[in-house]
């Protein structure tokens, strides 16, 4: 496939928001569609699953030690981190304005980070679209 290294990506990126998606509509027994194009927070984290995806089959593919790999282990491990911690604080910061805005009608997108299982989630389900996709 010559450009499996672009297709993997979108394709664990597709997924995952489809599965989560999913996921929450069994947890809120409510569809809803906006969450198909809404790639921030909840399980899993599909940011994670998209980069995760790219780096683990240049790691099955081209090797575990090669330059490109590191590279992209290293901005992997920046969205990770950035979801977890700066992404995953904003969100705690609008909740806590949207409470204080409650009668303005203003309100702050909530969903903006991911807690810890929901990115290690991402990456196990990345690293097995990746592994997949070596395959071929």
């Amino acid at each position: 496939m010559e450009y499996i290294y672009l297709i993997c990506p979108i394709v664990a990126l597709i997924t995952c928001q489809l599965l989560k998606c999913i996921i929450e509509t069994i947890e809120t027994k409510k569809f809803n569609i906006k969450r198909l194009t809404n790639g921030n927070g909840g399980m899993p984290s599909s940011h994670t699953s998209f980069t995760t995806s790219l780096t683990m089959l240049i790691g099955f593919k081209l090797g575990f030690t090669t330059p490109i790999f590191a590279a992209c282990f290293v901005f992997t491990s920046i969205i990770a981190y950035d979801a977890m911690s700066l992404r995953y604080e904003s969100g705690k910061h609008a909740e806590a304005i949207n409470k204080l805005n409650k009668n303005k009608g203003i309100l702050l997108k909530q969903e903006l980070g991911h807690k810890p299982v929901e990115v290690l989630v991402g990456i196990i389900y990345g690293t097995l679209i990746g592994y997949l996709f070596s395959l071929i």
